[in-house]
């Protein structure tokens, strides 16, 4: 509708000053309450082909347009702005197109989209997912639908880290302490089983610089001569040395870690296209190091350590490999870029790591670039803000995190708590359970996905269920109330399609039908920006303005069949586009609340 109306303006243009307007000199917008109409066009660019004032042209333009476009109701000029009433009939049309397509405000992928490559989560094999993990893959699952949804081809890729001294921390307390545990022996989960000897170990490690320290060392003399971590440095040249035993033990416990992400990936509804692991990524770096350091890319200190320099870029020199010839995390980065690049024809990468991260991917960018990848100067790094709870940060290496498992246990028994409250709509246990899921999950999810990623956050477990709040559970309540309307006008046999073109439209329908038609400028707004927070929000701000609709006007005892008919097929297709927008945030809407 919108660009019927650019069309008609545009032709108003040429017939009134003989000129051609140009694509970027014709804006609309939605009209300010305070003023009478439904889109505004801004009339100031159209000034140098008027050469008139700016309330007389708009004047001009709004007469021409009610002589040529049946789509007008009525204009009036407020200085350079001219606002547009829309005829009933130009809504019921819009509501009609709204309808009719199936995935309104998505892009359809074809064979010619640009690839786009977003990588998520990068867990450690020490420990299980946390609260910060659960915001990242959140925001990177989120991203790569939103993507999708506007018409590019996508890969979801996750980068695990499996190898290092971390996760030799955890092998050696499981051999000091475990007796031979296992999950099935134990009954625990694998990830959290070896997150336990992670934070074992870190407990001994203490306990022995307390001691050392006690007996007349500096703290730093005893963090060095720790007995376990000087078990722990051993075990790992000893992983890099390709001894046997210790492979097999460090591909044990990385085999359970992997089955216990892959329940927790799957309970909080995320999934992957590919997985690199850096035990197969960081040779690789290596190798692409040393052939940038043959061809003068990179250059060699005395002590034998490779290096990057990018002074001239207005940063510093970065390590690449060390003295001894082992790899740091860019190494890895840049093994892991190499590894996709023959994989994949990436037109654009984009990588979603903490705002911690920051000067890492400045860097990772030039290497990439200097390296040769198209894509590497205009790598993005979506960086995100930290999630923390009220009470302050998380530590992983204290067992103070909060487990991604226990916190979805909690959201769901709350639900599920206040579903006992509120009573159920005739659902069987089994139907009440699943119905909990999704209104837990879906809580937790919206809550994390609703700010603005680049913002630090504060996670509330108690605040993210509010069936009165910016919450997920209010969205949930609301498509699920609409849900029962559907069903009730079908049980009746109640036509729920407008066929009359002369049903005279309140101002609250109006804008509920002007707010459907602006979700695939949402959808391409949080696209451009990588916000899902702006699916979220307008979906609020739809939800809002359905409810006081639903509280103000009749639905299913309207007594004008025709106007009956409107209001349930408006109904019906807010329910679509609050489907649409909350798949786009891996949100499950029930239909039975």
């Amino acid at each position: 509708m919108e660009k019927q109306l650019l069309d008609a303006v545009r032709e108003a243009v040429k017939s009134l000053y003989g000129e051609q307007a140009a694509n970027a000199e014709l804006s609309l917008q939605k009209t300010r309450k305070e003023y009478v109409g439904d889109l505004t066009l801004v009339v100031f660019p159209l000034l140098k082909m008027s050469r008139k004032k700016p309330a007389d042209t708009a004047e001009e333009i709004g007469k021409k347009l009610m002589e040529i476009c049946p789509l007008v109701a009525e204009c009036n000029a407020v200085n350079g702005f001219l606002n547009i009433k829309l005829s009933n009939a130009a809504w019921l049309s819009e509501l009609a197109e709204i309808d009719a397509a199936e995935n309104f405000g998505f892009t359809v992928v074809s064979e010619n989209s640009p690839l786009i490559m977003v990588e998520y989560s990068s867990p450690n094999t020490n420990k299980p997912l946390h609260l910060g993990h659960i915001r990242n893959n959140l925001l990177g699952y989120s991203l790569a639908k939103i993507l999708e949804a506007n018409g590019n081809k996508v890969v979801k890729t996750n980068i695990v880290n499996d190898r290092g001294i971390h996760i030799c921390k955890s092998m050696v307390a499981w051999k000091r302490f475990a007796g031979g545990a296992t999950p099935q022996s134990t009954g625990i989960k694998g990830d959290h089983l070896v997150g336990d000897y992670y934070v074992a170990f870190d407990k001994e490690y203490k306990k022995e610089i307390a001691a050392l320290v006690a007996e007349g060392k500096s703290e730093e003399e005893a963090k060095e001569a720790a007995p376990i971590m000087q078990e722990a440095r051993e075990m790992l040249r000893l992983w890099e040395a390709g001894d046997a035993a210790t492979r097999e033990l460090w591909a044990t416990m990385n085999q359970w870690v992997y089955d216990g992400f892959d329940e927790t990936y799957k309970r909080l509804g995320v999934s992957f296209d590919k997985i690199y692991y850096e035990s197969q990524t960081y040779l690789v770096g290596k190798q692409k190091v040393l052939e940038g350091l043959e061809k003068g890319l990179f250059f060699k200190k005395d002590d034998g350590s490779v290096w990057a320099d990018f002074t001239k870029e207005g940063l510093d020199e970065k390590l690449l490999l060390r003295a001894d010839g082992t790899s740091v995390y860019m190494t890895q980065d840049i093994g892991t870029a190499t590894l996709r690049f023959s994989d994949y024809k990436i037109d654009k990468m984009i990588y979603v790591v903490g705002n911690e991260q920051n000067y890492h991917f400045q860097v990772l960018s030039l290497l990439l670039d200097r390296l040769g990848f198209k894509w590497g100067k205009d790598l993005v790094h979506f960086s995100y803000g930290m999630v923390e709870l009220p009470e302050g940060k998380m530590k992983s290496r204290e067992g103070t995190v909060v487990d991604a498992d226990d916190l979805m246990d909690e959201m769901v028994a709350t639900a599920t708590a206040i579903s006992k409250e509120l009573g159920k709509d005739g659902l069987s246990e089994e139907e009440t359970a699943e119905v909990c899921r999704k209104v837990g999950l879906g809580s937790l999810k919206y809550f994390i996905l609703k700010v603005d990623p680049r913002k630090n956050m504060t996670f509330n477990p108690k605040e993210s269920i509010d069936f009165n709040g910016n919450t997920g559970s209010f969205i949930q309540y609301a498509y699920a109330r609409i849900c029962s309307v559907l069903r009730k006008a079908a049980e009746q046999g109640i036509a729920t399609t407008a066929q009359s073109k002369d049903i005279v439209l309140s101002d609250a329908e109006i804008e509920l039908v002007q707010q459907l038609s602006t979700f695939p400028a949402v959808v391409r707004q949080a696209g451009e920006e990588y916000s899902p927070s702006l699916i979220a929000n307008y979906s609020y701000d739809l939800v809002k303005n359905y409810n006081r609709f639903y509280h103000d006007f009749s639905i299913l005892k309207e007594e004008n069949t025709d106007v009956r008919a409107f209001r349930l097929q408006l109904s019906r297709n807010v329910a679509k586009i609050l489907r649409q927008a909350m798949s786009l945030l891996g949100i499950e809407l029930p239909e039975r609340m």
